[in-house]
């Protein structure tokens, strides 16, 4: 069951080729860590920074569908975070366009917060098996875990 007024959403993108087929994956978890929604899907082709603004978006328009007011948001994407903590430019159109969306997103919740995490991070290491596993099924190549 949901408890309080913040989520913490995990996402991650993978490209197998950058660009080549990509997959998104998220983790959403109420504030004492449980998780309330996974997802993934298959993007189609895509670079790796790319899916990682996709998952990103899906875990935003996701986490719309909880009564809360606060979220963090937690990427292995140094580049994501930096950008929409206003680090760095945004210089990609593509990117940019994908920034703007986040943007977007972002205006249903009083207060979001983005973190670079190591991708050791349990939320992100689930979230990079979910994206993983949508490739996988959809190209009929699963990846080998180490």
């Amino acid at each position: 069951m949901m408890s309080g007024k913040k989520l913490v959403i995990y996402s991650d993108g993978a490209s197998r080729g950058n660009p080549g087929p990509a997959g998104i994956g998220i983790v959403i978890c109420d504030e004492s860590g449980e998780v309330v929604k996974e997802y993934e899907e298959f993007i189609g082709t895509a670079t790796n920074n790319i899916a990682e603004y996709r998952a990103l978006i899906k875990g935003l328009e996701l986490a719309s569908n909880f009564p809360i007011s606060e979220l963090e948001c937690f990427s292995d994407s140094e580049l994501m975070v930096k950008q929409l903590n206003g680090d760095y430019a945004v210089k990609n159109p593509r990117l940019h366009e994908l920034f703007l969306q986040v943007r977007e997103r972002e205006q249903h919740f009083g207060r979001v917060s983005y973190l670079h995490v190591s991708r050791a991070e349990a939320g992100i290491m689930r979230a990079d098996e979910l994206a993983n596993r949508a490739i996988g099924k959809k190209t009929k190549r699963p990846i080998a875990y180490l």
